[in-house]
């Protein structure tokens, strides 16, 4: 079969499995949706498939690209989007699509055509948002931008989510491979990723400006970051013995992260009246999921210590353990906002 073959293969599979989740999502809401909420399944789709096929540009291998996709069309932004209008979804879900010319186009000659087609899905975000308005379509509030109060979505994402403040960041595992895909960028001095991230991020905190409401430039990072995960997955799966270093501070970080959250956890179940017993809840659940980040990051350490390669085991824990983190908080997060 040709490479061709193998790829478009690979790309439906994808595409089922992304259905099939996304089914399961939203099948429970399906009776009391309108004939506009069917788009949110569409849209969790269309940017899970998106974010699948701009990673292969940077990820070799099948399944880091897949979890990649589903970290961005399944994740705590993606789902969160659903609070305003659907097609607020479908301009998030393009995104992904409209950074294709430019990371697969002109690699040759007419590389500097580059550096335009960057530009393309900030063009259609604005132009999606004046038409929108000249139609007395208001998608998204104005108002609606980044706080820093909405920053304890990175750390305790399903607390944003009980809290319904902006869904920012990604569930606790992905975290761990995150971690590892910086550290990737940082050493391969992408500036150009690293400035597409610090724009984006640097929008969403601005006021409005052309009725584009400050949030949605948020897809652009946590797009990037989302390639940056699957990137991660490959180099946890991949590193030598000369990496071992990073792995370790992988493992580090997530630990440090399952103890702030525990320590939060003890603080809300110690509150006046069990009052916080909700919030306590939900950081132990994120305890325990940091915790089994640091314990898989752990495990390929020790193993890189050995200097054991065994790729295939690698990606069987880190497959299993963000499996399960995102079924679960992408449950919890569509139960709670419909």
């Amino acid at each position: 079969m040709t490479i061709k073959g193998r790829s478009s293969i690979k790309f439906l599979a994808a595409g089922i499995i992304y259905a099939v989740f996304a089914g399961h999502l939203y099948w429970p809401y399906f009776k009391s949706f309108d004939r506009w909420q069917y788009l949110l399944v569409v849209n969790v789709c269309l940017a899970s498939l998106g974010c699948y096929v701009l990673s292969r540009r940077w990820v070799a291998g099948f399944i880091e690209s897949f979890f990649a996709g589903a970290v961005y069309g399944f994740g705590p932004f993606m789902l969160g989007l659903a609070k305003f209008h659907p097609t607020a979804g479908l301009l998030a879900a393009s995104i992904p699509w409209l950074f294709c010319p430019a990371a697969f186009g002109f690699k040759e000659k007419w590389r500097w055509l580059r550096i335009p087609l960057v530009a393309l899905p900030f063009l259609a975000i604005v132009v999606f948002f004046q038409v929108s308005a000249h139609y007395r379509l208001f998608v998204v509030s104005t108002q609606a931008r980044l706080h820093m109060s909405d920053l304890t979505g990175l750390l305790a994402p399903l607390i944003a989510a009980k809290q319904n403040i902006t869904l920012i960041g990604f569930y606790h595992i992905p975290t761990a491979a995150l971690v590892m895909g910086i550290s990737m960028l940082l050493a391969a001095r992408r500036l150009s990723v690293i400035v597409i991230i610090v724009v984006g991020t640097t929008l969403a905190f601005c006021g409005s400006f052309f009725e584009v409401s400050p949030v949605i430039w948020l897809a652009v990072p946590v797009l990037c970051c989302s390639v940056l995960i699957g990137a991660g997955m490959q180099g946890l799966a991949s590193a030598g013995y000369a990496d071992r270093g990073w792995v370790l501070a992988t493992a580090a970080m997530m630990a440090a992260l399952a103890i702030v959250t525990l320590l939060l956890a003890t603080k809300y179940f110690q509150t006046f009246l069990g009052l916080g017993a909700g919030y306590a809840r939900l950081f132990t659940e994120a305890g325990k999921m940091y915790v089994l980040g640091a314990i898989v990051a752990a495990i390929i350490f020790f193993m890189i210590r050995a200097k054991l390669r065994m790729r295939l085991l690698r990606q069987l824990v880190l497959c299993a353990a963000m499996a399960v983190d995102i079924f679960i908080g992408a449950r919890y997060i569509v139960d709670r906002i419909l």
